[in-house]
């Protein structure tokens, strides 16, 4: 017992004079400078969508310059797990964020938001080449930037935790306990850099594949409406134990990009929020994300009985800002609601070891089971009582059955005096009833309130209420924009359009390129020909075919 304790003073001392060379808080602000210049390395070779004029005065930029997009969070489905375990990456710096607590007790009160935002900026900043460089077409540029980005961020992280491995919370390897999932994170990124990486370059120097022309029809999309349009089978395929017990895997489905992102950082930041036990079970994981694939399907199908009333149309705006706000609520919804449930149950914890554990400590098991029991007994006559009285109603206070067939009898007073005087005299005993029915209403309220306050996606306010719930606002607007932007019948149909119209295009210049020698003047996809150059041109070629027009045009 004395050499434990010696051993546990001695790593106390140790733990206390431990301190670590590499300061993450600190790092973070220093690596806005690479940030900052992988991002405006890959906006140098990202192209505009349209010329400026500029382009005119320097015809080297070529349209260069553009904006940079670390993803798509409205209709990218590529990528999907490489860019959550970019966002795992970046958990241990979301937890960063969250701890500045206590710098925010020597800022104003009016400046704390402000104060917020810089650091939710800070951090944004920080991780947007992770994205970035997984989402840029210029892969092995991309490929290339990113693994020494990610490369110099594992080797921080590493260095951060070899030197002081434990700490004061959880003790022994503490840091390895916290910094583990987004370590192994940073290792799937470098690895996915280095197959990016060879991947590109393979296609690049055998293949020669690079420059196809890319659809925005997704797969999946196109099979979604092929199946729509077959008949349906006559019998349905047995589902597996797994498809029954696990998981219901639909192949014609995929979640997106926001929501995968979504699930590993939450994941990740839960496990280091409270780095034992998840309260977030296999049971209501799956029913989670089966209720959002059910939702999104509805929509899809034109089916909005499933919504409020409140909320069959929203503003345009309002669907935007949800599906922006959506997956960082969604994060914090799911801390709170772990911190709610366990908070719950602490209290359930302590009625039930008040209630039943020190009576039997105290020596009065006895009288606790006797209260029990007296209870229980007074609850089954309660609740028989209320049996009762339905079955009275069915036997006595319904006409019969119109055919023998129906499952009911029709809903049709008989022995109305009877059922009168029925009444009458259960209304002064109902309205005791009603004291506890309103009080486990309650008790239920709590729960059920408790249990779903993670759930974005069902609100927890009464009918007609719901509005109040912004985070289910938040959830209805993003199954709008998603219904508008990525519904599988209505891309199909933009798909078809686009290659037709394609087709089309290609149609009229091979037949312009047979009637005429000067169809290159109108060939507006040669971006290397100045615009102003291309007019005079064209000019040029009308007034030789027109002379008698020189003498209309304005002088200068």
């Amino acid at each position: 017992m004395a050499t434990r304790m010696v051993s546990t003073e001695s790593w106390q001392l140790k733990n206390e004079t431990c301190r670590s060379s590499v300061d993450l808080d600190l790092f973070l602000h220093y690596s806005l400078l690479p940030s900052v210049a992988i991002i405006m390395v890959l906006s140098c070779l990202e192209k505009r969508a349209r010329g400026h004029q500029v382009d005119e005065r320097f015809p080297l930029l070529n349209r260069r310059c553009g904006t940079v997009i670390p993803l798509d969070f409205v209709g990218a489905f590529d990528n999907r797990w490489s860019l959550g375990f970019a966002f795992g990456a970046t958990a241990n710096k979301v937890m960063i964020m969250f701890s500045e607590g206590d710098f925010l007790l020597y800022v104003p009160q009016w400046a704390q938001a402000f104060v917020l935002l810089i650091g939710a900026f800070e951090v944004g900043l920080s991780s947007y080449p992770f994205f970035a460089c997984l989402s840029t077409c210029f892969q092995i540029t991309g490929a290339t930037l990113g693994f020494l980005y990610t490369g110099f961020w594992l080797v921080i992280m590493v260095m951060h935790i070899v030197q002081c491995p434990h700490g004061q919370i959880i003790g022994h390897y503490e840091k390895i306990m916290f910094y583990w999932p987004s370590l192994l994170c940073l290792v799937f990124l470098l690895s996915r850099f280095v197959h990016i990486f060879v991947k590109t370059l393979w296609i690049r120097f055998r293949l020669h594949l690079l420059n196809e022309e890319t659809s925005f029809l997704e797969v999946h999309q196109a099979q979604y409406v092929q199946q729509l349009l077959r008949k349906p089978p006559l019998q349905q395929s047995q589902k597996s134990w797994i498809q029954r017990k696990v998981y219901d895997w639909d192949p014609y489905f995929r979640f997106p990009t926001r929501m995968i992102s979504m699930a590993v950082l939450a994941t990740i930041c839960l496990y280091i929020h409270i780095k034992s036990s998840c309260i977030w079970c296999p049971a209501r994981e799956r029913a989670y994300w089966h209720h959002r694939r059910k939702h999104m399907k509805r929509l899809w199908a034109g089916e909005k009985q499933f919504l409020p009333l409140g909320f069959s149309k929203l503003s345009s705006s309002q669907s935007v800002a949800a599906i922006a706000r959506y997956s960082g609520w969604q994060i914090a919804y799911i801390l709170w609601g772990q911190l709610v449930i366990h908070t719950v149950q602490c209290l359930f914890g302590v009625m039930f070891m008040y209630s039943f554990v020190l009576p039997i400590k105290k020596g009065q098991g006895i009288e606790m089971v006797k209260t029990l029991g007296t209870g229980i007994l007074t609850l089954a006559v309660v609740i028989g009582l209320m049996l009762l009285q339905v079955v009275t109603a069915a036997s006595f206070f319904l006409q019969p059955k119109i055919s023998q067939d129906d499952k009911e009898k029709p809903l049709a007073l008989d022995n109305r005096k009877v059922f009168h005087n029925f009444n009458y005299f259960l209304f002064f005993y109902n309205v005791l009833l009603g004291l506890g029915a309103c009080l486990f209403r309650l008790l239920c309220s709590v729960i059920v309130g408790a249990w779903l306050i993670a759930r974005i996606d069902r609100t927890i306010m009464p009918k007609g209420y719901e509005a109040a719930d912004m985070g289910f606002r938040t959830w209805i607007g993003m199954l709008f924009m998603d219904h508008y932007h990525t519904n599988p019948t209505l891309v199909c149909f933009c798909h078809i359009l686009v290659v037709r119209n394609r087709e089309r295009q290609q149609q009229q210049q091979q037949q312009q390129q047979r009637t005429t020698n000067y169809y290159h003047f109108s060939n507006v996809a040669d971006f290397r020909v100045l615009n102003k150059a291309r007019t005079r041109w064209l000019l040029l070629y009308t007034l030789l075919n027109n002379p008698s027009l020189s003498a209309l045009r304005k002088p200068q």
